[in-house]
């Protein structure tokens, strides 16, 4: 959502349409931001090629996905394309950005492989690009990429990836908090589990810094790492302490149907069949 930041205030220093959406949604509240979005569409639609609507209809699938509705947030994204291409660019940022939104809502619907393809090809676009936002695109498009690897079992190259995009973009952000999850995701898929729960301690410490609105779209997150490491190192108690906090702060966050949710929920029942 940073990128959306610089729609603050207009040229007159007047807040615009997209400030009490981007907040809704900054604060969790997903359904109301989706609504308050979708209404900022409708009503400058009849604006011929307004910035305003495409980004709001793009901060409705945002929300969409949040509430775990992934393929109607693809079919969102893929309706906005060929809109932003036509209104920013084929290589803006917002363009860029809204390709990695899309591409994660891909590997939310276990397409992987396209998640892959897409994020590759975003990364190469940024680091093609020359303005302030460009390498946080390309890491954002890093981390899908190591997630979508890491989706495939292909978890050595994620570590490499994930290790890479680290030493790249070396700031204490929501960004470094989950490219250091997808790090421990990939160890916890080569069972190597003591250096998955360091890495999910880490990635604990950063998220107890950051803002909790920074922090907000990964809730569960964490636990969920944790727990994985925890039960490879035979600890299960503890892991079920940890899948279950995951389980229940998803639930209330994002719903049944959120694939975290989903994620957690599986991992409960591994733990309790065990």
């Amino acid at each position: 959502m940073k990128l959306f930041r610089s729609w603050g205030r207009n040229d007159g220093g007047k807040i615009p349409p997209l400030a009490q959406a981007m907040a809704l949604y900054r604060d969790g509240r997903y359904a109301e931001a989706e609504a308050e979005a979708r209404a900022v569409a409708a009503a400058r639609s009849r604006l011929r090629d307004d910035a305003h609507a495409p980004l709001a209809l793009s901060i409705a699938a945002l929300a969409a996905g949040a509430q775990g509705r992934h393929p109607e947030a693809l079919a969102a994204y893929d309706a906005l394309l060929p809109v932003f291409g036509r209104v920013f660019g084929a290589e803006h940022p917002q363009t860029l950005k809204l390709r990695s939104d899309r591409a994660q809502a891909l590997t939310a619907l276990a397409r992987h492989a396209e998640c892959e393809a897409e994020c590759t090809a975003v990364a190469q676009a940024a680091n093609r690009g020359t303005g302030p936002e460009m390498p946080l695109i390309a890491a954002a498009a890093r981390n899908g990429l190591v997630f979508a690897l890491n989706a495939q079992g292909r978890h050595p190259q994620a570590e490499a990836l994930a290790c890479e995009a680290l030493a790249a973009y070396q700031v204490p952000d929501r960004l470094t908090l989950v490219l250091r999850l997808g790090l421990a995701r990939s160890l916890n898929g080569q069972a190597r589990h003591e250096a998955a729960l360091t890495e999910a301690e880490r990635a604990e410490e950063l998220r107890r810094s950051l803002p909790e609105e920074e922090c907000r779209s990964e809730t569960g997150a964490v636990e969920l790492a944790m727990a994985t490491a925890l039960l490879g190192l035979g600890r299960g108690g503890a892991a079920r302490t940890r899948a279950a906090a995951a389980h229940d702060a998803c639930l209330a966050a994002f719903g049944p149907d959120h694939r975290r949710t989903a994620e957690a929920r599986a991992l409960l029942d591994r733990i309790d069949g065990a």
